[in-house]
Parts: structure tokens; sequence; C-alpha cells
């Protein structure tokens, strides 16, 4: 089987870095860890795993996840965020692969636990993810906040049996205060792209997506938790288009003065 450098980004992850280290045993020949300066133990808990631990500053999730895969030894990686884990189906097939490699990159789908509850619908399962790739074949790019693996465009990929789960948020205040800071960072890379918002733009986002996850996607069947995060997405996508339409006012407004 061809050796894989597992690499992870991370900053304060003392709560989640374990359970993803422990999944990686026998299937990484080497984990990669490039750290955003933590402040608690999550480079102690790393080295006790014999990862390989990096520093480096924080320029946007994109960039620091493309950082990490220079710094990776061999040419198939996984990449996988500190708060995820692998399942055991998907342990399973990453190693059943063996030597038959077929696809240049896999995608895997992504599981995500919600307050302790495994979610099934409200757009966020299967949540496709392209996250075992050769190192030439593909890498890190879109927005810093909206980062994806794209491979290029002569290479093939393939899907893997199992869930890359993923506990994304431990409480709903914690969703919350995300959000805050999710819409304000998103507003602010749109506004860098040169993208526009009308009056109309924050109701219409946050209405369609809202409706698209709660009632096309079924978030109403994970009950009361799907009905929270359904309401909060459509909230997301309302404060963003909100505050992306404040920063055009803005800069038009001193272009005016200059």
């Amino acid at each position: 089987m061809p050796k894989i450098s597992a690499v992870i980004i991370t900053f304060n992850e003392e709560k989640f870095i374990g359970r993803c280290l422990d999944s990686l045993q026998g299937v990484a020949d080497e984990i990669v860890v490039v750290d955003s300066f933590s402040t608690d133990r999550t480079e102690d808990i790393c080295r006790q795993y014999g990862a390989l631990f990096f520093t480096h500053p924080f320029g946007g999730f994109r960039d620091q996840k493309n950082h990490a895969l220079s710094l990776a030894s061999y040419s198939h990686v996984l990449s996988i965020d500190a708060d995820e884990a692998l399942s055991e189906e998907l342990r399973s097939s990453i190693l059943a692969m063996g030597e038959n490699w077929k696809y240049d990159g896999y995608f895997v789908n992504r599981r995500n636990i919600y307050c302790g509850k495994r979610i099934k619908y409200s757009g966020w399962y299967p949540d496709r993810q392209l996250r075992l790739f050769s190192t030439g074949a593909g890498e890190w790019g879109g927005h810093n906040i909206h980062e994806r693996v794209v491979m290029h465009s002569d290479c093939s990929v393939g899907r893997l049996e199992g869930d890359l789960l993923h506990w994304n948020f431990t409480s709903v205040a914690e969703h919350v205060e995300k959000m805050k800071h999710y819409s304000e960072t998103c507003a602010r890379e749109y506004h860098r792209a040169g993208k526009k918002a009308s009056f109309f733009s924050p109701f219409v986002h946050g209405f369609w997506t809202f409706f698209r996850t709660y009632i096309l996607n079924a978030g109403f069947l994970d009950g009361r938790y799907g009905c929270i995060i359904c309401w909060l997405n459509g909230k997301t996508a309302y404060v963003k288009y909100k505050r992306l339409r404040i920063l055009n006012r803005q800069k038009g407004a001193s272009v005016k003065t200059a």
C-alpha cells in the first residue's frame, strides 16, 4: 500500500484532536500538524501521538491547508480537520485498497454530529468531501473561507465507503458564535472578490437557504436540531449579505469623497 501522509491544521483543538489522531492509527504513515500558535494542550497531545508539529501564522483555511500539504513527505495525502475522525468503515475502505489505487482522488461522505446528534438531513448529509488524493493531482482552492480540494482537469476521482465523522458544534451557543464570525469573514471575502449585494439580497438568500435546507433537504426530519440548524443557516446567509452590502456602500462612499 502506498504510504499516506495525514495533514491537519489546528488552533486550540485539545477537545477533539485526540479522537482524530486515534482514528488515523494504522492508516497514516506520518501525521503532519500545522498549528496557528495554540494556547491549550494541542501541541502536547499531537506530540504524544508522534505527529510532526509545525507552527505557521494563519492566513486563511485554504492557504494554511496548502502549506500543510507542502510539508507532507509522501505523495498520497489524507487531509482531515482536527474535529473530524475516520469511521471504522472508512478506515477499512482505505486499507482495503492496498496497492490498487484506481483514482487520483477520493470523495468521502461526511457525517456531521451536532450537539451529540448525528444529522441525517438538513443539507448536511452526505456532505461529500474530497480528502484523499495525490499531491500532484490537486490542491486546496476556492476562497479562504469556502476552501475545497480542486483536482486538475485530467485527473480521475472515485468514492470511498464509510463516513468521515465531524463534531462541528457541541452547543447551539457555539453555533451562534461561529455564525457571527463566519458571516463577517465570508462577507469580507466576497467584498474583496468584487461581489455585489442589492437591498433584497439578504432577504432572498436568507429565505432561500432556510427553505432549501428545511423543506427541500428535509431538515424537519432532524427534529428540533434540524430546525435550529436550518434557521441558523438562513440567518447566516442573511447576515452575510447584509454585511456585504454595508461594505459595498462604505467602499462607494470612500470613492466619492476621494
